[in-house]
C-alpha cells in the first residue's frame, strides 16, 4: 500500500477519533512517537512478540472479514498483537503518518535500497540502541543538518521499517491491523488524555 495512503488514513481516523480537537506541537507530537518506541523496547525487555496463528491471519485478520462491531476482530487482535513489539512500532509509525498528514506531508516511497540501508544500519545494535537512534532522529535532523519537519518523519519512518526489516517483522500488515483495531474504538480510545494509543 501506499505510503500517503495510509497517511490519509491514520490522520482520518484521528480526526475521527477526536485526537484533533485541539492544536498540538509537532514537538508534542514526535514526542508521542518516541513514547511509543519506548513501548517497543518495554515489549521487547517482556519478550513480547505477536503470535499471529496461521489460520486466523487468513481468517480473522483478512481485509475482506473487517466489519465495525466485530467483536472477535477485536478479541483476537488483543489476545495475539496488542502490546507486543509490532504493535509498538506500527503506533510509532500510525503516529507519523497522523502528523504528516496533520501537516500535509508528503511521505517518501521508500526503494528497496533505502530499506536495505536502513536495516544493515540496525546489524550491530541491541533492540533499544536501534530504537534510540530512531528516537533521536528528530534532533538529530534539527540541529545537525537544519533539516524540516518533511525529512524528520520520513527519515523516522524509514528507520522503523528498516529496522522491522532486520527484525522479519511485517510492518505494513501490522500498522494496516492496528488501524483496524483503532477504527473499533471510543473516541480518544476511551481516555480524557492525547496519548493513548
Amino acid at each position: 500500500m501506499n505510503l500517503n495512503e495510509l497517511r490519509d488514513k491514520a490522520y482520518r481516523n484521528a480526526v475521527t477519533h477526536g485526537f484533533h480537537d485541539e492544536e498540538l506541537s509537532n514537538e508534542h507530537c514526535l514526542c508521542l512517537v518516541i513514547s511509543e518506541l519506548m513501548e517497543a523496547v518495554k515489549a521487547d525487555r517482556k519478550g513480547r512478540f505477536a503470535k499471529v496463528p496461521v489460520d486466523k491471519k487468513g481468517t480473522i485478520f483478512d481485509e475482506r472479514t473487517f466489519h465495525y462491531q466485530n467483536k472477535y476482530f477485536a478479541e483476537n487482535f488483543e489476545t495475539y498483537i496488542k502490546d507486543c513489539v509490532e504493535d509498538e512500532l506500527a503506533d510509532a509509525c500510525i503516529r507519523l503518518l497522523d502528523l504528516a498528514g496533520l501537516r500535509n506531508i508528503s511521505i517518501d516511497d521508500f526503494s528497496g535500497e533505502m530499506i536495505y540501508e536502513a536495516t544493515e544500519s540496525c546489524n550491530n545494535e541491541t533492540f533499544t540502541e536501534s530504537i534510540y537512534a530512531i528516537s533521536t532522529i528528530p534532533i538529530r535532523c534539527e540541529y545537525e543538518y537544519d533539516s524540516l519537519l518533511e525529512n524528520q518523519l520520513n527519515s523516522m519512518l524509514l528507520a522503523i521499517f528498516g529496522f522491522a526489516k532486520h527484525l522479519n517483522i511485517d510492518l505494513i500488515w501490522h500498522v494496516e491491523q492496528k488501524m483496524r483495531y483503532n477504527e473499533l474504538r471510543e473516541n480518544k480510545h476511551g481516555k480524557s488524555i492525547d496519548y493513548e494509543t
